[in-house]
Formats: structure tokens, C-alpha cells, sequence
């Protein structure tokens, strides 16, 4: 059986292809100011990465902040459920997992199949998704790409206050007036956001077998601020994390009569 999943987020759109139960092709695009053509624009890299045409797929599961405009679904997903449905098929053994993208953070307590048992999220405060990072990236004047980098350089402890990325940035212009390192300051903003995300996460229950997906799994500094607040040696992070969701969607969609 081949299935699609579509993950229509905030600042990226992404798909994956999955054939009994296996990943065959992954896409990814910015979803911009055309959602719809985002969508179709992913699905269709999706489908040349695994070599199989729009017709041989049998289901497509959407999910996502904009799963209104993937028309060409069969079947909607809640983000809750996809990312629980990913993190048990890449780890098993996982109660615990968080979701930390552009525009949120969630958190989700499973049972041993992967089904829901309580949730928490984030939605409204940029302190705790990737676009704080985004902001403080441009407050700083450095690549974002650098951010993480630079934080895992730093062993200083130096408390952030705020809690919303505006003052949070006034904070950091501080921060820089009083002449920090840079590295420092990175490693100070990814510790307020991993503070934030993790107070998430001990809501619904933590387990030695946290999993990480979402675009912000890819940023080092952040997982291991999160490994610090967590008091964890390892968090389980799957190969292309950013793809979590729309895997979970493509699932779902391959267990749907």
C-alpha cells in the first residue's frame, strides 16, 4: 500500500511517501503565501524522490496549521495524533514525545501503540517555538544556522526573565550592551526556550525515552539544552525530524478502511 502524508506548517511544507510502511520519498518547500500550492509543490518533489506517480497513491493523510488548504486529502489529521503515530514508528519504546516547530510547541504522552493518553501545547507564545530563535538570530546579527553552534561553545548560566520574544530581545540587546560573548548569549536563549518547552513536556509525564521531532530537533544547541533541563543523556531524535508530522499523517492515512 502507498500513502502520502502532507504536513502544511507555518514557514515550511513538507510530505512524505510511505509504502507498507516504509519511507520511499520525502518534500519539502517554504509554504509562503500559497498554501494550496505549497501543498502541491511538496507532494510533487514527494512523489519524484520515491519514483511513483500522483495515481498509484492509494491514501493521503493532511495534517498541520494550514491542513484546511490540502484539498487533496482523503483524511484530515490533528498534529496531536501524527506526531504520536511518528514517534512510536521510529521508536518504539517511546512515551514521551515533543513537536517544536516554527510556530509551536507540543508535547504528548502515549500508550505502548502509539494511541494519545493526555497532550499539552504551545501556541501562543513565540518564547517556546523556532521562531524566538528566528528573532534572536536577527537581534544578534549572525546566520541562524550559527546559533545552535555557538551555544554549544558556551557553559556560562546566565537567567533570561522574560518570557515573550519581545522582551526576551530587549533582553538580549542588554546582553550585548554589557558585552556577553555571542555564544553565551545563544546558549542563553536556547536554555529559555528548552525552560519553556520542557515545563510543557512535564505536564503530561516524562519518560527515559523522550523523542524530538519537528525542524527544531535539527538545531544542536537546542537538543542539548533540552538534555540539560531534562536531566537526560539522550533524546531520540529520527533521521530528517522536520519530516515527523507528515509521516504520522501518512500512517494514519495507511490505517484508514
Amino acid at each position: 500500500m502507498i500513502t502520502a502524508g502532507i504536513d502544511c506548517g507555518a514557514k515550511t511544507t513538507k510530505t512524505v511517501v510511505l509504502k507498507d510502511g516504509k519511507v520511499i520519498g520525502k518534500g519539502l518547500v517554504a509554504t509562503g503565501f500559497d498554501q494550496e500550492k505549497a501543498v502541491m509543490d511538496s507532494l510533487k518533489l514527494a512523489l519524484e524522490s520515491a519514483g511513483v506517480s500522483e495515481d498509484s497513491l492509494e491514501k493521503i493523510g493532511g495534517t498541520g496549521s494550514g491542513k484546511k488548504s490540502i484539498k487533496v486529502a482523503d483524511n484530515l489529521v490533528n498534529d496531536i495524533k501524527a506526531m504520536a503515530k511518528a514517534a512510536t514508528y521510529f521508536f518504539p519504546s517511546a512515551r514521551t514525545v515533543t513537536d517544536v516547530g516554527a510556530e509551536g510547541g507540543r508535547a504528548v504522552k502515549m500508550d505502548k501503540v502509539g494511541n494519545v493518553v493526555d497532550f499539552a501545547i504551545n501556541e501562543k507564545c513565540a518564547a517556546g517555538a523556532g521562531a524566538f530563535i528566528e528573532s534572536m538570530a536577527r537581534a544578534l546579527e549572525i546566520p541562524l544556522v550559527e546559533m545552535g553552534l555557538l551555544a554549544l561553545k558556551s557553559s556560562r548560566e546566565i537567567p533570561m526573565n522574560a518570557q515573550c520574544a519581545i522582551f526576551a530581545e530587549s533582553e538580549v540587546v542588554g546582553l550585548i550592551h554589557a558585552k556577553i560573548e555571542k555564544q553565551d548569549i545563544c546558549k542563553t536563549i536556547h536554555d529559555a526556550m528548552a525552560s519553556r518547552i520542557v515545563s510543557m513536556i512535564r505536564r503530561v509525564g516524562v519518560n527515559e525515552d523522550v523523542v524530538m521531532i519537528g525542524g527544531v530537533a535539527c538545531n544542536p544547541g537546542f537538543v542539548e539544552a533540552m538534555k540539560r533541563e531534562l536531566k537526560l543523556e539522550k533524546i531520540h531524535i529520527p533521521e530528517a525530524p522536520e519530516y515527523g508530522a507528515a509521516l504520522g499523517a501518512a500512517i494514519v492515512a495507511a490505517e484508514q478502511d
